[in-house]
C-alpha cells in the first residue's frame, strides 16, 4: 500500500508536468491555416457596401503574387484578394468562412490545387484535392455567391519539388473541375489554355518559375477573369 504523503507528491509532479508542457504545447502551436493573416483586413471591409460587384478571390501565392504585382486590377474592379503563399485546398477550406462567406460578395473565384499536388500540407490525393475545391463551392453557393473554378495554372515541375510528377494530375484534376462547373452549371475558368506550352509547364514570358505568373502572365489571367466575373453577375 503506498503511502498517502507519496500519493500527493505523485500527483502533484503529475499536475506540474502537464501544466509545464500544455504550456509549452501551446506556445508552439502553429495556426496551421493562417486564420490570422487577413483578419485585420477582413475588420476594414464593409460588408454592406457595393455589394454588387464584390469578388474574392481565394488561392495561394498566385492570388497573393497577383494582388502584389496588379494592385490596381483589384482595386478598380473591386475585388478582395485572399491569397496565402503556400496553401492547400484544406487549408483555403478553413478559412474560407472568414475570408469568403463572411465578406459577403457576389462572386467567388477559386483558384487552388498545385501545392496539394506539389504535397506542400503532406500527401494529397487527386479525389480529396477535387472534394476540397468542390466543399468550397458548396459553402458559397449555400451562402448565395456566385461560383467560378478556375482551372490549375500549367506547371511542368516544381521548383521546389522536383520529384513530383505535376502535368498529368493537373490534366486530371482540371477535367474533372471543368466537368463539375459544368454540371453545377458554375462558371470554369480556363486560365491553362491560355498559358500551357508544348511542354505543359507556363509559357517563358508569362512565368519566372514555371509555375508563378509574371505581371506578363497576369495581364493575361486578367482578361479571362473578367470575362468569367460578367457571365457569374448574368446569372
Amino acid at each position: 500500500m503506498q503511502h498517502p504523503i507519496m500519493n500527493r507528491k505523485l500527483r502533484l509532479l503529475m499536475y506540474l508536468f502537464l501544466i509545464t508542457f500544455g504550456s509549452l504545447f501551446r506556445a508552439n502551436a502553429q495556426d496551421w491555416a493562417n486564420l490570422n493573416k487577413y483578419t485585420e483586413a477582413n475588420k476594414m471591409i464593409d460588408s454592406t457596401s457595393n455589394l454588387q460587384k464584390r469578388v474574392v478571390f481565394m488561392g495561394n501565392s498566385i492570388t497573393e503574387g497577383w494582388v502584389t504585382n496588379d494592385p490596381d486590377f483589384f482595386t478598380k474592379n473591386n475585388i478582395v484578394g485572399r491569397g496565402i503563399s503556400g496553401q492547400t485546398t484544406p487549408q483555403m477550406l478553413l478559412r474560407f468562412r472568414q475570408d469568403v462567406i463572411d465578406l459577403n460578395p457576389q462572386v467567388v473565384v477559386i483558384l487552388a490545387g498545385t501545392n496539394d499536388i506539389a504535397g506542400n500540407t503532406g500527401p494529397m490525393t487527386e479525389a480529396q484535392i477535387v472534394g476540397n475545391i468542390i466543399s468550397m463551392a458548396e459553402l458559397a453557393e449555400a451562402n448565395s455567391i456566385k461560383v467560378i473554378i478556375a482551372s490549375i495554372l500549367p506547371a511542368a515541375k516544381y521548383p521546389w519539388k522536383p520529384e513530383v510528377k505535376s502535368i498529368e494530375p493537373i490534366k486530371r484534376i482540371n477535367n474533372q473541375l471543368q466537368a463539375y462547373a459544368e454540371r453545377k452549371e458554375f462558371i470554369y475558368l480556363d486560365y491553362y489554355s491560355a498559358m500551357v506550352n508544348a511542354s505543359f509547364g507556363i509559357k517563358d514570358p508569362l512565368s519566372y518559375d514555371g509555375v508563378h505568373p509574371t505581371l506578363a502572365g497576369y495581364k493575361v489571367m486578367e482578361p479571362l477573369a473578367l470575362k468569367a466575373i460578367e457571365s457569374a453577375l448574368k446569372k
